[in-house]
């Protein structure tokens, strides 16, 4: 495998995704998909855009590697992140309840 296709793996995996989920969002089939992360197939610039956009990385940190620390911070907090203080305040909140209502019905 190579470091593109270990890379492409990694940040699919870390968010869950399945090569047909990935494939389906790209317009191309799983096996595509495969071939790119074994590294037995190269990687268009079309291609490795998509990618991009998919997983929330430059097409630069893809290709070098630069920021596979964004896999150690979770996608959630990448996402809240990247609203507005007012949303993110609501959405804050929003869980505080979920989880006061879930401990309340546990403990009924």
């Amino acid at each position: 495998m190579n470091e593109l296709g270990t890379r492409l793996k990694k940040a699919r995996e870390y968010l869950g995704l399945t090569q047909e989920d990935v494939a389906k969002l790209m317009g191309v089939s799983r096996v595509i998909i495969t071939n790119i992360e074994s590294g037995t197939r190269k990687v268009s610039a079309e291609e490795l855009s998509k990618f991009s956009k998919i997983y929330g990385w430059t097409m630069e940190e893809l290709l070098e590697g630069e920021k596979e620390e964004k896999l150690k911070t979770p996608m959630f907090a990448r996402a809240l992140s990247e609203l507005s203080e007012e949303d993110q305040i609501e959405i804050i909140n929003l869980i505080k309840f979920k989880k006061m209502y879930k401990d309340k019905k546990i403990s009924e």
